[in-house]
């Protein structure tokens, strides 16, 4: 595998490469964020940015999470896609195209190497504007503790049983992710 780039491996190579690991909260990964945060307005422009936000389990402190940064970049409508994705490799990400995420369909991750994770992992998560699900989800566990222990307590349990299975981790918390989601929309 090590003689591979990334982008010639299967998913099977990478999950074994890249296992789910969980880990307890940090309390840096706020500061991690902020400081990746101006880097990418610094290097995207803040005029192609109409918000950035930390998401993910990394961004609610005390709750069990892949040491991996989320954070959704959305992006105006009129910003250059082809300028976008170089000026987003410079800053030492991977593009990963997204046919099956929102549009503009794409998504950067950084801190993966054909040896493995190297530096402090970040999921890029590129949208337009929006009404995003991420966001509802990372309020309620925000402000309900004990909903975002029940999720922390799921993930190590999935976490022994997907170790090496992306997918599977994730479709696996999507049941949990909808029900919350949607019980933070209603109070909206």
């Amino acid at each position: 595998m090590k003689n591979k780039n990334l982008n010639e491996m299967s998913n099977e190579e990478l999950w074994q490469l890249f296992p789910i690991i969980l880990s307890a909260h940090d309390r840096d990964w706020p500061n991690r964020y902020e400081t990746e945060k101006d880097r990418l307005v610094k290097a995207i422009g803040a005029e192609n940015i109409v918000r950035i936000s930390h998401i993910g389990s990394t961004s609610v402190p005390g709750l069990t999470a892949k040491p991996t940064i989320d954070i959704l970049l959305e992006i105006q409508l009129e910003t250059d896609l082809i300028r976008l994705i170089p000026t987003i490799e410079a800053e030492g990400y991977i593009y990963s195209p997204q046919p099956g995420n929102p549009p503009p369909h794409m998504m950067f991750m950084k801190g993966y190497t054909p040896e493995g994770f190297k530096g402090q992992a970040f999921h890029l998560h590129i949208r337009y504007s929006g009404d995003w699900d991420e966001l509802y989800f990372r309020d309620y566990l925000l402000s309900h503790p004990d909903t975002a222990q029940a999720y922390g307590e799921l993930k190590v349990k999935l976490q022994k049983e997907y170790e090496h299975d992306r997918d599977g981790y994730t479709d696996a918390k999507t049941g949990f992710i909808r029900e919350i989601t949607n019980r933070a929309k209603e109070q909206v």
